[in-house]
């Protein structure tokens, strides 16, 4: 069972204010002196207070750019010292956690690779015990929502309060629009867990092209998630690392002055909440109809099957044990019995049409 996280909200970091979104922004990597001050000073004049850079890169194959490593920390610096902004980058080691304390970095987050290693993510708790640095955690590469949970565990476990969460979208082997699947019930899960967990969402990472960053960023304020990290650069094109989804200053600027910001109503306390409600059960509605069309693949797999080797279409008496079963599992999410067999009988009844179909195709062929 998971245990409870002692946490300080977001609003309490001294970082951000209300209302939201709090946005962090800048980079996806620190390049050179001149590209990192620019891109510093683009998001400064667009409000942005807290600019990120990646200083440590993890690429998945050796002689890519890798992160210009410890002097970009001395550039981010001299960012913070010359346009006010607060300074965060991504930490994979104690050696990083231990560079960042000593060049000044106000907040760092753990990036998915790492998140998905419990070893590296206690060495690095360990190197912030007893500091007052605010950590993010990316989830992990693949949904495993107990796996991002341990890493905010272990974090909190050494005294860390000032603690958040990043969706960034989820590794997928099927064609998606996306660059990560974006999997938003992962996220609404963590939050139903721990409502106090201030989340925060990459849509950068999450779309992998600019032209996915607003759609993202909106259903993020629409689910009710407190920040977003957004990937921005003095000139995107030239990029050494992930060209394709950062964005001028500019262009960052007219999106976040695109998104709608919900804030409670007065004469209406929980509107709010319901929108969000509603927007998570869009979510649900989104990934049953995901489920029903694998599932309705996989009949017409069995109806191919059963057309090859001259099997019948129905096996009452296996089916009748099938929704048994499954109305007893209902019981345990206290869905009443008749919803249960309604649901299932129908979708029963739409598999063995498509089988029928599979069948009557074949009959015609013969003819």
């Amino acid at each position: 069972m998971a245990k409870a996280l002692d946490t300080i909200p977001v609003w309490d970091w001294g970082f951000f204010t209300e209302p939201k979104p709090c946005v962090i922004a800048g980079p996806c990597s620190a390049e050179t002196e001149e590209q990192l001050l620019a891109s510093a000073k683009g998001c400064a004049e667009q409000g942005i207070h807290m600019f990120r850079a990646g200083i440590w890169k993890p690429r998945t194959h050796p002689g890519c750019f890798e992160g210009i490593g410890t002097p970009g920390l001395k550039w981010m610096q001299k960012a913070k010292q010359e346009y006010g902004v607060k300074i965060c980058t991504e930490v994979a080691s104690e050696k990083h956690v231990y560079e960042c304390l000593k060049y000044g970095i106000d907040l760092v987050w753990i990036g998915a690779r790492t998140t998905a290693n419990p070893f590296l993510v206690q060495e690095i708790a360990e190197a912030l015990r007893d500091t007052d640095i605010p950590v993010l955690v990316k989830n992990p590469m693949n949904p495993d929502l107990d796996l991002w949970i341990g890493a905010l565990e272990r974090l909190n476990a050494v005294g860390i309060k000032k603690l958040g969460a990043i969706q960034r979208g989820f590794t997928s082997y099927e064609k998606i629009r996306y660059r990560n699947n974006p999997e938003w019930q992962v996220a609404v899960e963590l939050r139903s867990r721990y409502p106090e967990l201030s989340i925060f969402t990459d849509p950068s990472h999450m779309g992998g092209k600019r032209e996915y960053l607003q759609e993202l960023s909106q259903k993020s304020l629409d689910l009710g998630f407190e920040g977003l990290m957004i990937e921005s650069h003095c000139n995107p094109a030239c990029a050494l690392s992930d060209a394709a989804q950062q964005l001028t200053a500019e262009d960052l600027g007219k999106l976040l002055a695109s998104l709608v910001v919900r804030t409670p109503d007065i004469s209406g306390a929980g509107r709010e909440q319901i929108a969000q409600l509603r927007a998570q059960i869009d979510l649900i509605d989104e990934s049953i109809l995901y489920t029903l069309g694998s599932r309705m693949k996989i009949s017409r797999k069995i109806g191919e099957c059963k057309k090859a080797n001259n099997i019948a279409i129905v096996q009452a008496n296996r089916w009748d044990s099938l929704l048994a079963a499954v109305v007893e599992k209902g019981k345990a999410y206290n869905l009443p019995e008749e919803f249960v067999k309604a649901v299932f009988n129908a979708i029963h009844e739409a598999s063995v049409q498509t089988q029928n179909d599979i069948l009557e195709g074949a009959s015609s062929e013969q003819k």
